[in-house]
């Protein structure tokens, strides 16, 4: 058996970045002291959710991998508590910015960076503003106690992205979330559906899913969002075994034997009958151009 217990945290955002940062220290102290060794704390925890609104002085909170407050603090909790912590960053490299993530893993180096590959355009989530379409294509690291699959807010609406992460080789995947209510249309909520893509990505792969989000009510002039938390644990049969309020600033976790769901995973047979030389449509646009080639 290969046990490893997981957490998602969630938690407000003020303009403070030291205070965000110190906030978050605290969830994963008491994430680690509940046993985790895996923590995922959710996008752009540094600051508040600055893409609801096109300004250029928000271009300021990007920094180099190198010289990033939260990725070098968290460097060190890392390796104090022995845990894993992928970090949400905006990366500055040259005159490009990427909405990224650094994995850290439990003795505190950092694996490499994952660039979110999908960029929303919309009111109250202006982030092709503010963001570069990630490079790095998926990724899938090893760490010290799974291998895992990160994908950021957007990527989590995109089978192809949980299907290729899990075809790599993950172990589980994490979203790392900022996502609330639409300012131009407060009747709508997508919550349940938000949870919903997420759980169909778990079953599918069957592979446990963590889903952070932030919490709080962030106004930028006219545009407000109030994001509704509800950070969650599914287990590899898409089933929410841990899941938070729209308030909360919390904490969850949850074990997961990670050779069983291996074994689980083979004996469904998905991957073994999986047709990938019918596939190529999906490498195409319009469901019909395409440069598949066999």
């Amino acid at each position: 058996m290969r046990k490893v217990i997981v957490a998602a945290t969630q938690m407000s955002c003020s303009c403070q970045r030291e205070e965000n940062i110190a906030k978050a220290e605290t969830l994963v102290r008491r994430a680690a002291a509940e046993g985790a060794k895996i923590i995922l704390l959710q996008e752009l925890f540094e600051t508040p959710y600055f893409c609801q609104k096109e300004k250029s002085d928000y271009y300021r909170y990007a920094d180099d991998l190198e010289q990033n407050l939260a990725v070098k603090h968290f460097r060190e909790i890392a390796k104090e508590l022995q845990v894993v912590l992928p970090i949400s960053f905006y990366e500055k490299k040259n005159y490009a910015r990427y909405n990224s993530i650094a994995m850290i893993d439990a003795d505190g180096e950092i694996l490499g960076t994952y660039r979110k590959s999908h960029i929303p355009d919309g009111p109250g989530y202006e982030e092709k503003f503010y963001f570069n379409p990630g490079d790095t294509g998926f990724k899938v690291w090893q760490t010290r106690y799974a291998k895992i699959g990160v994908g950021v807010c957007w990527d989590q609406w995109y089978p192809e992205a949980a299907r290729c992460m899990t075809l790599m080789g993950a172990e589980i995947l994490l979203y790392p979330t900022a996502i609330g209510s639409e300012p131009e249309d407060g009747s709508i909520d997508s919550k349940d559906h938000w949870q919903t893509c997420m759980l169909g990505h778990a079953a599918a792969n069957l592979i446990p899913v963590i889903a952070s989000n932030r919490i709080g009510v962030e106004e930028d002039e006219d545009s407000k969002i109030t994001f509704y938390g509800s950070s969650f644990i599914a287990d590899a049969t898409g089933k929410k075994v841990a899941e938070a309020g729209r308030t909360d600033e919390t904490v969850l976790t949850a074990e997961f034997d990670l050779d069983k769901i291996e074994t689980q995973r083979l004996e469904w047979g998905i991957f073994r009958d999986r047709r990938p030389d019918l596939y190529g449509v999906i490498t195409s646009y319009d469901g019909e151009t395409t440069w598949y080639k066999k």
